[in-house]
């Protein structure tokens, strides 16, 4: 995504960012919870690795998408 304001742009662009940002979060949201699944299904069986930690290291990106998307909504609420 660019680095514009969500002031500066259009509310289509805003319409379009907003939906593509919520099929985004869906899609990375089972994707994580998988690994989050898978991870504690390997860590019963084959221990703890540093590799268990990515899921953990992921949810801030999905933190910050949930922040842009709900900037986003307010944005086009203070235009209506």
């Amino acid at each position: 995504m660019k680095n514009t304001k969500f002031s500066e742009m259009t509310t289509e662009e805003l319409i379009k960012n907003q939906k593509t940002l919520k099929t985004v979060n869906t899609i990375f949201c089972v994707v994580l919870f998988m690994l989050f699944v898978l991870n504690i299904f390997i860590v019963f069986m084959k221990g703890f690795s540093a590799m268990n930690i990515i899921p953990v290291a992921l949810l801030p990106i999905l933190f910050l998408n949930f922040k842009n998307l709900k900037e986003i909504k307010r944005e086009l609420e203070s235009r209506e």
